[in-house]
């Protein structure tokens, strides 16, 4: 009895729960929210490109002429400095003694030099000629010209000491902000160009952004055309731009996947704009979307058509 009714039931069931199953998958799944509302261009006419935020001045490297063990470390992060302002040192002992031994040696030739020339005063202030002889007197001159070089060489060598002191301390070329600096007291700096910069500085009043413009809308760019940034994840942090330049020399754009095996076939022009950050929460390496006004595409076509 119990068979007799459990099989169609459990039949009944397994359709019901497949025929729910099939309506449940079917339903149309609402598109997600954009975490941030994307930025909308303030012209009617426009060629938009990713732009990217640098220094002024472009991001410098800071490196060293000479390798060493760092002692001293300056500046902090995010520190603004003056050019010419120390930002570390390379571990002077050795140069600051070769620089004691060549200003001891400046001493000993100006000695050298003062004991020659009272040695001439004194064979010159003879009035009777025949006490001293002409080759005497001669080798007495010529004594002092000696000293006198070897006193100019040995200031020579204790400027070449102080300057070899003076390089151990990498100073800054411009005014700028510490972007990052990765080299600290006790660790080695090595000269030559590094994959990681030992400091990175820059001028960020103001700021550059470098979008990147796809080649095959370039020859709509004219310079000095109105243009706007927007910070990427919130369009209302936005700020004007004013053109500074282009780069004449048409790119291939950068890709941000990581593949080393994947082909890059779309090349961009890149044009450089400044803007002024004031309070705006915008720091150098962040991406903006950029908008640029341009005339619309099928119009400036037909009229290069014309003219040709």
């Amino acid at each position: 009895m119990i068979r007799k009714y459990l099989i169609p039931l459990l039949a009944v069931v397994s359709v019901g729960f497949g025929v729910a199953t099939v309506i449940n998958g079917n339903k149309v799944v609402p598109p997600a929210l954009p975490v941030a509302a994307p930025s909308q261009a303030p012209y009617t006419t426009f060629v938009a490109g990713s732009g990217i935020v640098e220094a002024s001045t472009e991001n410098i490297a800071i490196g060293t002429e000479i390798a060493g063990v760092v002692s001293k470390s300056y500046p902090e992060i995010g520190s603004r400095v003056k050019a010419g302002d120390p930002l570390f040192t390379i571990d002077d002992r050795a140069a600051r003694a070769e620089l004691a031994q060549r200003q001891a040696g400046v001493q000993v030739a100006e000695a050298s030099v003062a004991q020659a020339t009272n040695q001439l005063a004194l064979a010159e202030s003879l009035t009777d000629r025949r006490a001293l002889s002409v080759q005497e007197l001669t080798s007495r001159r010529d004594a002092v010209a000696v000293a006198e070089a070897k006193l100019e060489q040995a200031r020579a060598d204790f400027q070449a000491a102080q300057t070899n002191l003076e390089r151990l301390t990498v100073r800054a070329p411009v005014d700028g902000q510490v972007m990052q600096r990765k080299v600290r007291p006790g660790e080695f700096a090595a000269i030559g160009v590094l994959a990681q910069p030992l400091i990175l500085l820059g001028s960020v009043d103001p700021m550059n952004v470098r979008v990147d413009v796809d080649e095959n809308d370039a020859w709509r760019l004219k310079a000095g055309a109105p243009a706007v940034a927007f910070l990427r994840g919130n369009k209302d942090i936005k700020a004007p731009l004013r053109f500074v330049r282009f780069e004449p020399y048409v790119v291939p754009k950068r890709s941000l996947t990581g593949d080393s095996t994947e082909r890059v076939d779309t090349r961009v022009l890149q044009a450089i704009y400044s803007f002024d950050r004031g309070d705006l929460p915008i720091y150098v390496g962040q991406q903006m979307d950029v908008f640029i006004d341009a005339p619309e595409q099928t119009v400036e076509a037909t009229s290069l058509r014309g003219s040709l």
